[in-house]
């Protein structure tokens, strides 16, 4: 129990050489730093001028809802004799862009596929996906739905 706290420096690194001056005169590259770590290469979505190679923060956003439900999962699986042998997810998120040019997300929506070792524990298995995502800070941290339609495999 207790507080965590974490810290990134975000770089933006797109001045082509005349800043902001124009819209379309500076790229949305930047990197995410974070010490001991390798650096994420980022821009925005490629709707709003940004790179395709580069990962963008809507997409982080719908990964770090991903990998928190699975680490709770694995967690819950752990103490509950369930024993999984593979994990993957195909995590989709919708996000509603405002005339005025704000967004919102309406929804992530992850799609787990758990193998476990055992065809008995298949039913507690599926019960935990419940627990993991009320378990998850970053899904108890947003402001739209997180849903999961998982698939238990042996």
């Amino acid at each position: 129990m207790g507080t965590h706290h974490y810290e990134a420096d975000v770089v933006w690194t797109g001045n082509t050489g005349s800043g902001t001056s124009g819209y379309n005169s500076y790229e949305r590259a930047h990197e995410v730093r974070i010490e001991g770590k390798e650096t994420i290469l980022g821009s925005s979505d490629p709707s709003f001028r940004g790179d395709r190679g580069r990962y963008n923060p809507e997409e982080l956003l719908v990964a770090s809802l991903s990998q928190c439900h699975m680490l709770w999962y694995l967690h819950l699986a752990s103490t509950n004799g369930v024993v999984v042998t593979g994990y993957r997810d195909h995590a989709t998120g919708t996000m509603a862009e405002h005339p005025d040019g704000s967004g919102r997300f309406t929804e992530v929506l992850l799609n787990p596929v758990v193998t476990v070792a055992d065809p008995a524990t298949k039913e507690t298995a599926q019960a935990l996906h419940e627990k993991a995502h009320s378990l998850c800070f970053i899904a108890a941290s947003v402001n739209f739905p997180v849903r999961h339609e998982p698939t238990v495999e042996f």
